[in-house]
């Protein structure tokens, strides 16, 4: 999204105003935010013909408070103290004059001072790293603090989330690497600038809305330059394909070639010229390096666990998706939280089941969202789970000399009162059992007097614990008893 800031009528008279405590405005009236259609950007970006009238400066306003003079102010608010000199033309006051509060002056905006601020680290699993320009790279932390210059990489299963100083949250995937290229605030407007470079892999931004007009959040890849204000979305760079995909699930997202036509985009409260391509939520984009800014395409509707109640007690944790409509694969992770920040795992899946293996007992959360034909990730859906491995194990065996069968079972979770149901029927379903016992506490149970034939039989175990119930059966075996 690009910010288009009002501009102060040159040669306006500068007047004092009410007399008290300081006050911060923007010069005249700020225009709102606004795209325009995309051929005025294309045009705009070539290159400039001699005859085209320069840019009108942008300025912002500054009231004065008792005795401030030009060089203060200018040490305060500007890069450069010697500016001074600037403001003394601009509003036509001499430089070492003490002036009255409530002077309204002028601050050309692309002068103002900016502070580095740096993003705090809340979450890290896997293999992260981080390093400040050339030096190597070494593990990255939670609670470590991050600034420009800093560049991070993930590897298989690593991923790290960063806290912004505004509350905003930046979450990189597995095998990614983003670099912190700007993490300031401007001194007079407190006006937040921010640009993040993805040179490879997933980011998933989660920002603010902004409380300053000309606060600025940049996602850049080789082939776009992603931007925003209050909203939540993603960016995938493809070094392979060199292609960047853009997903919005929240608010409205500018998107621009990359190199903005050879353009260094100016600081904040500096309009930029409106986005090529504005993505809307619940829509995407594509965009290959060097090509036009693809166009939006709506994103796929989320879908649905096929048992989103299971406990997932088994020796892997696995999931089967209700199959989506035009779904060519599927994205499920796992993550610690409900917001997907602290996440843990992350599996492209080509049909609707994904297997993750084993996973510690606990209370997770799956996100499980449909791939398109152009790559792009839909509407996520996300899902409480618990993992609980009762590790029920069983046998049964015949008594040497009779026609008595015992049956053995036990649970390795011994640490929670554990109650047991046998089961024993002639069929495989179960339905008319000729055993049935329940609330069994011990581990063994004999059946005397059985007539020959097929039996089929199961044991289930119940733990009850923090308030919920959990079930866990053994798989339905079978024997037979010859004479």
């Amino acid at each position: 999204m690009t910010l288009c800031a009002g501009v102060a009528p040159r040669g306006s008279a500068v007047s004092p105003g009410r007399r008290g405590g300081a006050l911060l405005a923007v010069a005249g009236v700020l225009a709102m935010a606004c795209f325009a259609p995309a051929s005025s950007v294309a045009q705009s970006m070539r290159a400039p013909k001699p005859r085209a009238k320069a840019a009108a400066p942008v300025y912002v306003s500054y009231v004065t408070h008792e005795g401030d003079t030009l060089y203060d102010i200018a040490g305060h608010y500007l890069r450069d103290p010697n500016d001074w000199a600037v403001l003394s033309r601009v509003n036509h006051v001499p430089a070492p004059r003490r002036m009255p509060a409530g002077v309204v002056l002028r601050l050309p905006a692309d002068k103002l001072k900016q502070e580095q601020e740096s993003a705090r680290v809340i979450a890290t699993s896997g293999p992260v790293e981080h390093a400040f320009g050339k030096n190597p790279y070494v593990p990255l932390a939670q609670g470590a603090t991050l600034g420009e210059g800093d560049r991070i990489r993930t590897g298989e299963n690593g991923f790290v989330s960063l806290e912004l100083p505004d509350g905003s949250h930046v979450t990189v995937a597995q095998n990614g690497l983003l670099d912190v290229s700007t993490l300031r605030r401007t001194t007079l407007t407190g006006a937040s600038d921010r640009v993040l470079e993805l040179r490879s892999g997933e980011v998933e931004s989660q920002v603010t809305h902004a409380t300053k007009k000309d606060d600025r959040f940049q996602i850049r890849s080789p082939s776009v330059v992603a931007g925003v204000r209050g909203t939540r979305f993603k960016v995938a760079y493809n070094g392979d394909a060199r292609i960047t995909a853009v997903e919005v699930l929240d608010g409205a997202v500018g998107v621009d070639p990359a190199a903005l036509g050879g353009r260094v985009p100016p600081p904040p409260g500096v309009p930029l010229q409106a986005s090529a391509q504005l993505v809307k939520a619940r829509f995407g984009s594509v965009t290959r390096a060097g090509e036009t800014i693809g166009g939006p395409v709506e994103l796929l509707p989320a879908p649905a666990l096929a048992q989103p109640g299971k406990v997932q007690d088994g020796k892997t944790v696995a999931f089967d998706l209700v199959p989506a409509e035009h779904a060519v694969a599927y994205r499920v992770q796992i993550a610690r939280d409900a917001d997907q920040l602290d996440l843990i795992r992350d599996l492209r899946a080509s049909g609707p089941h994904a297997d993750f293996g084993d996973l510690p007992d606990g209370t997770y959360f799956v996100r499980i969202a449909a791939i398109d034909g152009n790559g792009l990730e839909g509407l996520p859906q996300v899902y409480a789970f618990e993992r609980r491995q009762l590790g029920l194990a069983a046998s049964a065996g015949q008594r040497a000399g009779s026609r008595d069968y015992e049956f053995r079972w036990f649970v390795s979770r011994a640490t929670v009162e554990t109650r047991f149901r046998f089961v024993l029927a002639t069929t495989a379903d179960l339905r008319h059992p000729l055993v049935d016992r329940t609330d069994l506490s011990g581990g063994q149970l004999v059946v005397s007097d059985l007539p020959v034939g097929d039996y089929y039989w199961t044991i289930v175990a119940e733990q009850f614990e923090n308030g919920r119930l959990y079930e866990k059966s053994s798989a339905v075996r079978s024997f037979t008893l010859a004479r």
